[in-house]
């Protein structure tokens, strides 16, 4: 047949290659007769446009460049969100076939110009599917950054669970933010894959020179017996999140890096994006800081500097456990570090043995954690006495003066 019979005899049998192909889709693939019925309507009309722009292109083969706004248009925007790349490849191919099956034994350049022509609308569904993605990172990137500046203002709302869900986040455990620098060439997926490893979620926040990333784990499951293996790498659960910082610390840049204090959920990292970021504004104050260090060994800097959390930290964790002890535990603390952690300077200003002195520091310890004999720690505790008596004084209350008579 000539080119002329040829189109006409197309145009002819269009109807019936639409009908054919969407009988064959329903019969081979099972996610398209899974499909509710809106759908299904919605997929036919891209296998019907797919026929007839193909007796339009092979009417007229140079008007390629708009195959795929020709094809795809027919289909709803929420097409593309439901049916994935794969399955419109299969679309295609079950479409191709049928009309290969049709046109057989009408001549060899027919059949060529339909491989030609299915190739063309497979570049341009992948062209179609690729621009969509680009379209979604970008808006992915741009919620992203909404959450986690949330998180550092604390201006959090009841869409905040919605947004976090939306991004993908599966951690249901403790959180953590960690702020540090950004380096000259970041690179945000190199930070992914070594979340990945890590078996934790991360949201990624960059403030200009300010890396931000908020940590997030799962709660650790019950053991299965069978799979046990003792060279097993440690889950994110049995890691700390100094641990994990550390493995992070070769996506920031140089200078400080500061971990925030865990909170339960995502929800609360607000808290532990307060602490991090007041530790990470007074890091310098400290000349032996760590790479990373917690917020929480930065506590007497930021209580200098009006951390006000800071401050009740102290407060709570080493003047009222020591006050509700013992009055000697405190006051022997205190002669110690006045006296320059000398111990026979501070028994001679008790009146006790240094034995004594030695036992009082020991309970101090046992009692709060920390110890008085090192530098860093007696920095700490010194601090933490001079906020909580400050804290504990009484204003005197002043006497009404009398009345004078007149």
């Amino acid at each position: 047949m000539s080119k002329a019979e040829t189109l006409t005899w197309l145009r002819r049998i269009s109807g019936d290659l639409a009908t054919a192909t969407l009988q064959r889709l329903d019969d081979s693939l099972s996610w398209y007769s899974d499909m509710p019925p809106a759908r299904r309507s919605a997929v036919g009309l891209v296998a019907q446009a797919g026929i007839t722009s193909f007796i339009q292109w092979y009417d007229d083969p140079t008007s390629t460049p708009w195959i795929a706004a020709d094809i795809f248009a027919a289909a709803p925007r929420e097409l593309l969100r439901s049916v994935s790349l794969q399955q419109t490849l299969q679309l295609i191919r079950v479409t191709v076939e049928v009309t290969e099956e049709r046109v057989a034994g009408k001549g060899e350049h027919l059949r060529e110009a339909i491989l030609l022509y299915s190739r063309e609308v497979a570049f341009a569904a992948a062209d179609v599917y690729a621009r969509a993605a680009e379209a979604r990172g970008l808006w992915d990137a741009r919620l992203e950054a909404l959450v986690v500046d949330s998180i550092l203002t604390g201006e959090t709302d009841e869409e905040l669970p919605s947004r976090i869900a939306a991004l993908g986040w599966h951690g249901h455990g403790e959180v953590c933010v960690i702020v540090g620098t950004t380096p000259p060439q970041f690179d945000i997926d190199q930070v992914r894959r070594t979340a990945r490893k890590l078996s934790v979620d991360v949201l990624v926040g960059v403030q200009g020179s300010r890396l931000v990333l908020v940590i997030g784990r799962a709660r650790a499951s019950a053991p299965d017996a069978d799979s046990a293996d003792s060279d097993a790498s440690p889950s994110s659960d049995e890691r700390s999140f100094a641990d994990i910082a550390q493995a992070l610390e070769p996506s920031f840049g140089p200078g400080h890096m500061v971990i925030g204090p865990p909170v339960a959920a995502l929800v609360d990292a607000s808290q532990s994006a307060r602490a991090a970021l007041a530790g990470f504004a007074v890091a310098n104050a400290w000349r032996g800081t760590p790479r990373p260090v917690e917020a929480d060994d930065l506590l007497p800097e930021r209580a200098i500097a009006g951390d006000v959390l800071a401050k009740q930290t102290l407060i709570d964790r080493i003047f009222r456990p020591l006050q509700a002890h013992s009055t000697d535990l405190i006051t022997t603390l205190w002669s110690y570090l006045d006296n320059g952690r000398s111990l026979e300077a501070t028994a001679r200003e008790l009146f006790v043995h240094p034995n004594t002195v030695r036992y009082r520091l020991k309970r101090v310890s046992e009692v709060i954690g920390w110890d008085a004999t090192g530098p860093r720690e007696a920095f700490i505790l010194q601090t933490a006495l001079v906020l909580g008596s400050i804290g504990t004084i009484e204003p005197q209350r002043r006497r009404p003066s009398p009345r004078r008579s007149r």
